[in-house]
């Protein structure tokens, strides 16, 4: 067995491991809800406000075609709907349903509970430099915001 403090590990590669790593806890808590873990990332980004289908798709990376299928399935699950966006009448909004917003809550709660269970080995003072790089990578590549810091997310009126 190796010695974890003899094993160093480059950038590149911590991060695609560490991507990894938080898509199984994603897709594993997104499984014990019923939901895919695309359905979880839906929800979870609907939580802040409802959102246009042009803005859910450059948040998500999808496609149109494959937007509108997540839609639709999420949909018949009765999570979201699809609302006039008062904007452009022309355009629809996707917004969270009662059933929805109660699962998001659940699921994001359980997902941020397990996510920061993976720095449990590291000091308060690690947790800090962790979160202060990967927030600089993370804000230099202007990645949308697709989750919520755990204070933001709780609770917020629909």
């Amino acid at each position: 067995m190796r010695n974890r403090d003899d094993e160093q590990i480059g950038a590149v590669s911590a991060l695609v491991r560490g991507a990894f790593l938080v898509n199984a806890v994603y897709t594993e808590s997104a499984r014990e809800h019923g939901i895919t873990s695309q359905q979880g990332q839906l929800l979870c980004v609907l939580m802040a406000q409802p959102r246009g289908m042009s803005e859910l798709g450059a948040m998500l990376g999808l496609a149109k075609s494959s937007l509108t299928g997540l839609v639709d399935r999420t949909e018949r699950n009765g999570l979201v709907r699809r609302e006039p966006d008062p904007q452009d009448m022309r355009a629809v909004r996707v917004a969270l349903t009662p059933q929805g917003g109660a699962l998001a809550e659940e699921f994001y709660a359980e997902t941020c509970r397990r996510v920061e269970k993976l720095t449990a080995g590291l000091s308060p003072a690690e947790r800090d430099a962790l979160a202060g790089l990967l927030g600089r990578v993370v804000l230099d590549n202007e990645v949308p915001v697709v989750f919520l810091e755990p204070a933001e997310g709780a609770g917020r009126d629909r």
